[in-house]
């Protein structure tokens, strides 16, 4: 018996796939998440062969018969449809339809929407990860099970978080190609589940005063280079994000105004940010200046000023001074000044407007990097004030 639209509509996956036919080695294969792809099987020289004929519902249970049709009147012609895919495969690799030529592309067109450092993260790990093994793929060709290969090798080095984010961004190249016509849909989709999420992770931090005191006397006593050592003074002055510091350029820091606005493009949540400079954050850069004023960063590379300092720098600057991957991290002076500031009763919008979180109101948040200025410039220096009055007990 022929199928119908409703077969075709309400056939249900089960735990194995299976099969309806219709007619003249047309049938609909039904996978067990929910799939439902349309095949050909044809006979050359006695040899039973099988085609695809795309996925439903995209491909109608009308246009799969069109299809096996013309297919026919192909195959009477002495035209194999498996030989002339195989044609049309090399066509696409030729014209550039592979995995990572529009991923390139997709990136290319989307990366405006990162941050800086966001997008080259993103290409970066393509580059490392993914294109090396389906790269060269033509993006129609590249399988559930292959994609998730690649994905297991990330999670195998205990990468858990990287796995996750690198499905994502394959799914979202996988619905560029599906809305540009070039893949049939986004296999990444059939993957939801299949990597374990990582275990839920708070940034180390310290949080009771006796001990901050400690923390910062300890910084103000560090024997390593200069630079870091005010890199790590000024940290919980401001409580940026780590690669907000240390990517912080001198044309962003006004003095007189004592600001420092950082652009949009370095921020997170793509929102420029201004961050009130305390007295002892004022001290801590006229210290600096001398130093590297000079250059485009306030904390250049130790190899190069035309780099900004390392990622680790302070991270290994804190273990140097014996704080432990589970008691402090560059990330942790957020959290500190966070419970604290909350604590002592300043504003929630007031504190979270100067920790750059996002606002869930888009319009307000495209005018609202200068939000709560006034209030933000007395926290910032009240702020600093009780951190110099912990340093000196």
């Amino acid at each position: 018996m022929k199928l119908t639209d409703p077969a075709v509509k309400n056939a249900a996956p089960k735990e194995k796939q299976y099969t309806l036919y219709d007619s003249e080695g047309l049938f609909l294969l039904v996978m067990p998440n929910g799939s439902k792809l349309w095949r050909w099987k044809y006979r050359v020289g006695g040899v039973e062969r099988r085609t695809s004929l795309g996925v439903y519902p995209k491909v109608s249970l009308r246009a799969a018969r069109l299809e096996r049709d013309r297919l026919q009147t192909e195959l009477k012609k002495g035209v194999d449809p498996a030989v002339e895919k195989q044609a049309l495969k090399a066509v696409e690799r030729a014209t550039g339809e592979t995995f990572q030529l529009i991923a390139e592309e997709w990136h290319k067109k989307f990366r405006h929407t990162w941050a800086d450092n966001t997008a080259k993260t993103v290409i970066e790990r393509l580059q490392k990860d993914i294109f090396p093994y389906i790269g060269a793929r033509p993006i129609r060709e590249i399988t559930p099970p292959e994609l998730l290969a690649v994905i297991r090798r990330i999670e195998s080095r205990g990468a858990v978080e990287t796995a996750r984010r690198d499905l994502q961004k394959c799914g979202e190249i996988f619905r560029y190609a599906l809305a540009t016509g070039r893949a049939e849909r986004d296999i990444a989709a059939d993957l939801r589940g299949a990597i374990a999420p990582p275990k839920k992770r708070h940034f180390a931090s310290i949080h009771e005063p006796k001990e901050i005191g400690e923390l910062l006397r300890a910084i103000d006593g560090y024997q390593g280079s200069p630079v870091t050592r005010c890199a790590l003074q000024l940290a919980p002055l401001t409580f940026v994000r780590p690669g907000e510091l240390r990517h912080a350029e001198w044309t962003e820091i006004d003095l007189e105004a004592e600001e420092w606005r950082i652009p949009a493009a370095r921020m997170k949540m793509r929102e420029k940010h201004i961050v009130p400079l305390s007295r002892q954050a004022l001290e801590v850069l006229h210290e600096l200046q001398p130093l590297t004023g000079g250059g485009r960063y306030v904390f250049p590379g130790a190899r190069s000023a035309d780099r900004p300092m390392s990622e680790n720098a302070v991270l290994a600057a804190l273990r140097r001074m014996g704080y432990e991957k589970g008691e402090m991290t560059g990330h942790g002076f957020r959290s500190m000044a966070s419970t604290i500031l909350h604590e002592q009763g300043w504003l929630s919008d007031v504190v979270e407007r100067q920790l750059a979180h996002g606002d869930r109101n888009k319009v307000r948040a495209s005018y609202n990097f200068a939000q709560h200025l006034p209030e933000r410039r007395k926290m910032m220096q009240a702020w600093a004030d009780y951190l110099e009055e912990l340093r000196s007990h």
